[in-house]
This record gives structure tokens, sequence and C-alpha cells, in this order.
């Protein structure tokens, strides 16, 4: 499968299938990192539809579907927090994850931010520290009667270079570092 998945922004009429794709995603997924209980506590968070949507239209969430399939969705929060990020099973290491968060990341990055923060769960952990992020703390989060543990991890974005190569800017009608 290509790793160039077709993104858009998450619409209303999205919610009740991204809603059913979070608890699968968490259900088949992360069973070696949480217990059955945790896993019903972490799904149960998506199960007021109406919540839901305003969670994912207050942020910037991107969705990937393919000819009326749901294969991911991701959410950018305050421009420089990667708040969910959620792959079909069906599709896991296929790819989607990547992209997604490619496309969140370059988002952030375009808004300004010099750095991008992740509560990353133990399932998603290796994944964010493959792409650069670095662990900065450990998290234990109550939900209903369950503690789930994450990771806040950071990823700081290259600097923009404006100078010429050679560290000179360009003068004015100059369009790159001098020569020699």
């Amino acid at each position: 499968m290509s790793n160039d998945f077709p993104l858009r922004p998450f619409l209303p009429s999205d919610t009740m299938a991204l809603r059913d794709l979070f608890a699968q995603s968490i259900d088949e997924l992360t069973g070696d990192d949480y217990d059955d209980d945790q896993r019903l506590a972490w799904a149960a968070t998506a199960e007021d539809a109406v919540a839901f949507a305003k969670r994912l239209g207050d942020m910037t969430t991107l969705v990937v579907t393919i000819d009326g399939e749901y294969l991911g969705f991701a959410s950018l929060k305050a421009n420089d927090h990667f708040d969910m990020l959620f792959v079909s099973p069906h599709y896991a290491g296929e790819g989607v994850g990547s992209a997604l968060a490619d496309a969140i990341e370059r988002l952030a990055e375009a808004r300004g931010a010099e750095t991008i923060s992740v509560d990353a769960s133990e399932t998603a952990a290796t994944f964010f520290e493959a792409r650069g992020y670095e662990p900065q703390s450990r998290n234990s989060i109550p939900i209903d009667d369950q503690w789930l543990s994450n990771t806040t991890m950071t990823k700081r974005f290259k600097p923009k270079t404006v100078a010429g190569s050679d560290g000179t800017m360009p003068r004015p009608g100059q369009s790159g570092p001098r020569q020699s």
C-alpha cells in the first residue's frame, strides 16, 4: 500500500465512524500494554458522540478514508500538541499513521511551532521515538476507576535557514552565497 494517503479535514458526519475506529484501535492494538479494564475505560471516553465530535472539531483533525472506509485520524491541538493518532487495526503498519503524523508535524511547523509534544500511549511511544520525539516525563492518567500510563514526549523542529549555505546573508539582488 502507498504512503500517499488522501487526507482531509474532519467533518461532523465522521463522528460515529471515528468513534468506532477509536474503540477498535484501542481494543485490538493496545492489548500488550493495557489490560481489559484499562482499554474499556479508555475507549469509553468517546461514548458521548456529541462530546467526541466537539473534541475533534475543536482541534485540527485530519482523516484518511479510501472508498468510504476509514483508515485513521489524527489531531493537532493548539498548534503544538499532537493530541490523537488512531489507525484502524486493518491498516496498522501500512503507513497510515506515518502519513498522518507527517501531516500533523508539517501543520505544527507551518503554524510556527518550534517543538511539538505528544502524550504517547505505551503502545505508541516507540512509533514517536522513531520519529525523533524524546521522552520528557511519565504520567499516570485516571480514567474512571482505572489508571493508564503514558509518556509526554517532545520533538524539536529544525530551525529554518535563511542565510546562505556559507552562513552569510545574501545581498539585495544576490540569490545565494557569494563565490570566492
